[in-house]
């Protein structure tokens, strides 16, 4: 051993001394020359000490320590406060608390199992039964520690049961969600099927009813077929009893004669009036009628009217007055000739003294066409119904010259057609007026051809007439009207007969009087034309037919042979 005297290190007996007065093993001078550094280190682990224990105290997660036997050895006022305690110090030293704490004992063996394997554990998930028995979700961190020879795990706990509880309603949101589109779904799929069945149902019916429409269409073009093919046929017996009441009223009968003749002949006008205009309805039904539109003067078409009406206006005791007038229009001369044939017809019809006026006047870049009558008027809430079909005021199904409500409807159609205005204005008792507007023009050229009438109006006394007709009716009827008229009057039914009296009498009628539909596909411009070319010479000939197609019209105009309408 080695003495103090002997080479002493100094740093070593320096570090020895230090040591011993720490201690309190060296001399008193020793102790108190190092007393304030030993109370400064002392105090820094008081500090420290202090800090970790206001650490554990304030801890917001709940810390605690124990054995594996489930005793508590020491835990914070967090954890006391998860457990459902108010201090710390009613659950530590209980013995095994912490195997009721868990909810399932299973979960408690587990943290102990794997704490044993691998001395930690982290985010380890269970349930813990509060003292006032509710159950809370936590979270545990837990560390295995050995002090003195005994196991032991200090562990921090996370209440999450707002998480959990946030989580599970999480679920069954999505669960109910989940639910609720599925019910949907399941709704939709039904709907959708229940779509699609309809769709199926609605076209089947769209189907139907195109189907329907076409059967009515085609009935309808049917009909109006039928209705023009047969208006031949229709109008013949009529023309026939027509011709025959006629020849009948300008004899000399007795005065009851004479009123039944006159009931016949009103009756037959209004049977007649009736078929053309159903079939003229027909017509503009089916698009028949088409406007051709071209500049002409309207004094033409006046000057016509005037000579068809003239006569009907004197033995109705009635003036019909029409102004003359230089202008040019631009309008369909058929189309606009009807509209004012009706209204001269209604304003005759139903007049029963004074007179008829017609004139025209300029408004603007229009010409208004007006037939001014003094008859019964038209009661201002009238005015419109009067252009519906089959319409007739009281007043005039009263009277003896009555119509059948087609001619205005007719009108109206026709002058939307034309794209011309109606107008009427009328004062009952006093009269009213009719007017159709038509756009002006320039003045038509001088060497386009004029407007003839129709009907010719010459005396026939003592002319020599053929008549040619393929109905026995028909020609007994003629026969008999024109030898009333003191006419010379040959008969024949077809081309043949006609060329046959031609050959055999060497016959030069002054007129021929042609039915224009024959037997055997023959027609009367046929057979005139060979009359003319069996005598040699271009005879007067007029054409008869209920035939009003276009076609028809511009061919007796190319042949210059003017158009009698059934029934004459």
């Amino acid at each position: 051993m080695k003495r103090r005297s002997e080479s002493p290190d100094p740093d070593a007996e320096e570090q020895e001394l230090s040591f011993q007065d720490l201690i309190g093993l060296g001399s008193h001078s020793a102790r108190k020359s190092h007393y304030s550094v030993l109370e400064e280190k002392l105090a820094e682990l008081e500090a420290e000490r202090n800090r970790y224990k206001w650490l554990f105290e304030n801890a917001l997660h709940g810390i605690f320590q124990a054995d594996f036997n489930g005793t508590v050895r020491a835990a914070n006022p967090a954890f006391a406060a998860i457990c459902g305690y108010d201090d710390s110090r009613q659950i530590i030293d209980q013995p095994q608390l912490l195997e009721t704490l868990f909810d399932d004992p299973a979960d408690y063996a587990q943290l102990k199992r794997e704490l044993r394997q691998t001395g930690k554990v982290y985010r380890f998930l269970s349930s813990l039964n509060r003292r006032d028995g509710v159950r809370i979700h936590v979270s545990m961190n837990a560390l295995l520690k050995s002090e003195a020879g005994e196991e032991l795990f200090e562990a921090f706990v996370l209440d999450i049961s707002a998480f959990k509880e946030a989580q599970e309603a999480l679920t069954r949101l999505n669960e109910e969600l989940e639910a609720r589109v599925m019910r949907r779904t399941r709704e939709l799929t039904v709907l959708n099927e229940k779509l699609v069945l309809e769709i199926g149902e609605r076209e089947q019916m769209q189907e139907q009813l195109r189907l329907a429409k076409e059967a009515a269409e085609q009935a309808n073009l049917s009909k109006d077929k039928y209705l023009a093919a047969a208006s031949h046929d229709l109008l013949q017996p009529m023309n026939a009893a027509r011709l025959l009441v006629s020849t009948l009223r300008e004899r000399t009968l007795a005065e009851q004669d004479s009123y039944l003749v006159e009931r016949v002949h009103l009756a037959l006008e209004g049977a007649e009036e009736l078929l053309n205009d159903l079939l003229y309805i027909s017509k503009l039904d089916q698009q028949a009628v088409q406007p051709k539109f071209e500049v002409f003067s309207i004094q033409q078409l006046l000057a016509s009217l005037e000579g068809e009406f003239q006569p009907l206006a004197a033995c109705s005791g009635l003036q019909l007055k029409v102004l003359p007038s230089s202008l040019c229009v631009r309008s369909d001369v058929r189309l606009l000739g009807r509209i004012l044939r009706n209204f001269i017809s209604n304003a005759l019809r139903y007049t029963n003294q004074g007179r008829v006026l017609v004139g025209c006047r300029r408004k603007g870049s229009q010409l208004s066409i007006q037939v001014w009558d003094t008859g019964e008027g038209v009661p201002d809430d009238r005015l419109t119904e009067i252009f519906h079909e089959f319409y007739q005021l009281d007043s005039h199904r009263r009277s003896g010259r009555k119509g059948v409500g087609l001619g205005l409807a007719i009108v109206d159609r026709l002058a939307r057609m034309l794209d011309h205005s109606i107008e009427v204005s009328s004062w009952p008792q006093q009269g009213s007026m009719f007017s159709v507007e038509v756009p002006l023009a320039d003045a038509v050229e001088s060497q386009q051809a004029a407007y003839k009438p129709e009907m010719a109006g010459d005396n026939l006394e003592g002319a020599c007439i053929l008549v040619l007709d393929n109905d026995e009716n028909i020609l007994i009827s003629m026969e008999a009207l024109l030898r009333q008229w003191n006419c010379v009057v040959y008969l024949a039914r077809d081309q043949e007969e006609a060329i046959d009296l031609c050959k055999s009498r060497s016959l030069r009628p002054d007129v021929i009087l042609a039915d224009y539909h024959l037997d055997r596909g023959q027609t009367g411009t046929d057979a005139v034309l060979a009359m003319r070319h069996c005598a040699g010479t271009d005879i007067p000939a007029a054409i008869i037919t209920a035939d009003y197609s276009d076609e028809s019209i511009q061919l007796f105009q190319d042949l210059r042979m003017p158009l009698l309408n059934k029934p004459v």
